[in-house]
């Protein structure tokens, strides 16, 4: 990494269960190198399900995996030995690509949000949770509290689906905050602090079906 000042070394993992555990914890992580002869990634949904996914470029030896590499949508595919331009145009294809993405995403994860007479810029990750009051929402960030004369379902279809989701009829929580879940209620962090909200019973499959789950043996 030391010819190229752009790349951070986060660290090495030598199988799937590391890597993936690495990157759901990891949302700083941009680009991911993948040895598809020594980590099998069988399970596309793994990776889909991420909450942060990077972008992923695959190496090997030989082209054998290059159709998988592909169905995972992995920018580009590496065939060792690699020599530095051939390593080089894959960093500078996946910036390219870091661009148009960031570019799409202008005002996807951003609302503007009027308080009194002023319209405040506001970035959707730092939404906690949104909570419904008769006619009206409140928007709850860790700092502050805005309140709406919207409906529950008006808000969520101004949500996007891979940061926050709906767990009761009054509830929209940001899955990024999620720490436990129990059979009728959740816990979110909010600083150094715990907040439990309820799960509604027509949400509960929902919210399950929308995070990774591993059954521990």
């Amino acid at each position: 990494m030391a010819k190229c000042s752009s790349l951070n070394l986060i660290g090495t993992y030598s199988d799937s269960a590391s890597t993936l555990n690495q990157l759901s914890k990891q949302h700083s992580i941009d680009l991911a190198f993948i040895n598809l002869e020594t980590v099998r990634l069988d399970n596309p949904d793994l990776i889909n399900s991420l909450n942060n996914q990077p972008f992923f470029i695959a190496v090997s030896s030989d082209g054998q995996y290059a159709k998988k590499a592909f169905d995972y949508n992995f920018v580009d595919y590496l065939v060792k030995p690699v020599s530095y331009s051939r390593f080089y145009r894959a960093i500078d294809k996946t910036m390219r690509c870091n661009s148009q993405r960031e570019s799409s995403n202008i005002g996807k994860h951003e609302i503007f949000i009027k308080k009194d007479s002023s319209l405040i810029r506001l970035n959707m990750k730092d939404i906690t949770y949104i909570e419904a009051l008769e006619n009206y929402i409140i928007l709850n960030t860790h700092d502050n509290k805005y309140t709406f004369h919207i409906t529950m379902k008006g808000i969520e279809y101004q949500l996007p689906p891979e940061i926050f989701t709906r767990v009761h009829r009054s509830f929209i929580v940001n899955k990024r905050l999620i720490k436990t879940i129990n059979e009728n209620c959740l816990q979110i962090t909010l600083g150094n602090k715990l907040k439990t909200l309820p799960i509604g019973k027509s949400f509960r499959d929902t919210l399950l079906n929308d995070i990774s789950v591993i059954n521990k043996k």
